[in-house]
């Protein structure tokens, strides 16, 4: 939208104030613009003979560019990739996970023991905490929610500050803690004690239940991946009620009796409701706290059987206490279980994700199939269909420029200069470390459209020279470089001054942008370096091309090549 009004307004309101605004008065120029305008030309006197110096040398300028193309594939595995760059704002929210089989009131009790350590902190300027199950999760899990203070108001950043809490989380004995980062953009509908999912499927439950805390073990050694942790809880502390029907039935007890007697005793059952002027409250009917703790008052428990005698529970049932599971998952309708993870600084999702499945390959039987959810499982994606898009973009570019000049050849000359882009954006990223994210994949594709315009204006000088007198390609094209570099030079500087703000990354939400500023600053230098020689270059090869396979254009030898005016 923005690209279809700026080229209304340059073909309708531009002209119009052009023919307005332009004069050609004579007039006393300031030292400013005297000194910009020496300094131009400096840069253009140094241009000129580096030009021409690249048009006699036509063969090192393309062994060059070849070697720039070549090295663009190590690069690309060097850079580190991923997803979406964590960004401050200001939020933290952790999940608690305590020992399975922990009472409500023991769980409470470390959950306090979190809130006071985070309450201790000076960036901490409110949050929320909460004990017990919720969202499908066990009754051993809990959940905190931070606001830290303002930016200016606080020395750590949202991520420095979850590294910091990390270790003194650690010391409350019986409890973990994981903290993660709030996001604007969050992918997967499961909310996960890491930021990274990796299920394990299989119908066997026994063999999945087997592979799956070796599979947890071995992701702790690797090395970048911290909080490891896995939804698998298969041993909660559990007694079974093995009721003797013959001998129930005997004293008029029923199942559904027993059921009650211990849904009265430890569930919540609400017998009444007290209403106050100002609130009301539910009458909960349990055992005192001292008799929940020890699973043996269960056979002091009394059952009121259908005569209205009470008959105690060990009569007509045996107590068994084992271990079992405190929640079975699914996905796809298939057992699962999912190991979370997050990153250590300086690790990218990228280099994490090969290393785990390099792992599962080595460790994971071949019925277990595995997948990686939410944020990975986009990441993984989205490095297809980025490539796919940046290629579909090159390709359209190729076809509109074909049409406009009704040639196969020029719009390759045009697209020359976008390796050196790519190059240059790489570099920029790797230097300043920072990821390969969709962020600046956008500004790379950014790219193709800033720096394929150098290209049109240099080739429409020179093929309309051609056209208009009998000069060589060199000649042409050595003119179209001298008379179109102020414009190229403004164009180039305009979107520099632009982006540079954001590639500094200065302001609220900055570590989203700054990946896209940085790819865009980085590839127009380095190609504003290069394609002002490479594309001329390219131009007189593609000419000769041109006039092999047909071409009727009369030139003069390509070797002539004008000496800069005086």
């Amino acid at each position: 939208a923005a690209i279809l009004v700026s080229g209304f307004v340059s073909l309708t309101l531009a002209p119009m104030l052009g023919s307005r605004f332009l004069r050609h008065q004579k007039k006393q120029h300031g030292k400013a613009y005297l000194a910009l305008e020496r300094g131009f030309d400096g840069m253009l006197h140094v241009y000129q003979r580096g030009l021409k110096w690249s048009l006699v040398h036509r063969r090192t300028v393309m062994i060059v560019s070849a070697l720039v193309l070549i090295a663009m594939v190590p690069l690309f595995m060097w850079v580190p990739k991923g997803f979406m760059p964590s960004e401050d704002m200001g939020g933290v929210f952790g999940i608690t996970e305590a020992r399975e089989g922990i009472s409500f009131r023991a769980l409470v009790e470390h959950q306090r023991a979190v809130a006071a350590v985070v309450k201790s902190d000076p960036n901490v300027d409110s949050f929320f905490s909460s004990a017990g199950a919720r969202g499908g999760g066990g009754g051993n899990s809990g959940f905190i929610f931070i606001r830290l203070k303002p930016r200016n108001r606080r020395d750590l950043s949202a991520d420095e500050f979850i590294q910091e809490m990390r270790p003194k989380l650690a010391k409350i004995v019986g409890m973990n803690t994981y903290l993660q980062s709030l996001q604007p953009i969050r992918i997967g509908g499961t909310l996960s004690k890491s930021l990274y999912q990796y299920t394990l499927q299989d119908a066997d439950t026994k063999e999945l239940y087997r592979a799956a805390p070796e599979m947890e073990s071995r992701m702790r050694q690797l090395p970048g991946l911290q909080d490891v942790t896995t939804d698998l809880l298969i041993k909660n502390p559990q007694v079974n009620v093995d009721i003797d029907r013959d001998k129930a039935a005997a004293l008029g007890i029923t199942a559904q009796a027993v059921e009650d007697a211990l849904y009265t005793a430890y569930g919540s059952r609400q017998i009444s409701t007290i209403y106050a002027p100002n609130n009301e409250y539910q009458v909960i009917l349990e055992l005192a706290p001292e008799f929940q703790a020890d699973p043996a008052w269960l056979a002091m428990l009394y059952i009121r059987s259908s005569t209205g005698q009470l008959v105690p529970l060990s009569s007509v049932a045996s107590l068994k206490s084992s271990l079992g599971p405190l929640s079975v998952n699914h996905l796809g309708q298939l057992p699962a279980v999912t190991i979370s993870f997050n990153l250590k600084p300086g690790v990218s999702l990228g280099e994490a994700v090969n290393r785990v499945n390099a792992l599962a390959r080595q460790t994971l039987p071949a019925t277990v199939s595995t997948s990686f959810q939410g944020t990975a499982q986009a990441f993984q994606s989205s490095l297809q269909g980025l490539g796919i898009l940046l290629l579909m973009a090159i390709l359209v570019i190729y076809l509109v420029l074909g049409i406009l000049y009704e040639s196969f050849i020029h719009p390759l000359t045009i697209l020359s200069a976008l390796p050196f882009a790519g190059f240059g954006a790489l570099v920029t990223l790797l230097v300043f470390r920072t990821e390969l994210s969709i962020y600046a994949f956008v500004g790379i594709i950014m790219l193709v459209g800033l720096v394929k315009k150098n290209g049109i204006m240099m080739i429409d000088f020179a093929l309309e020279a051609q056209r208009s007198s009998t000069k060589s390609a060199s000649e042409a094209i050595y003119e179209a470089c001298v008379v179109r570099f102020r414009p190229i030079m403004m164009t180039t500087m305009a979107a520099l001054v632009g982006t540079l703000p954001i590639a500094l990354g200065f302001g609220a939400g900055a570590e989203s942008r700054r990946p896209l500023g940085l790819a865009v600053v980085g590839g127009l230098l380095f190609s504003q370096m290069l394609t002002l020689y490479v594309t001329p270059v390219v131009y007189t090869y593609m000419e000769g091309l041109r006039q092999r396979l047909g071409g009727k254009r009369s030139e003069a030898p390509e070797s002539a090549v004008p000496a800069p005016a005086p």
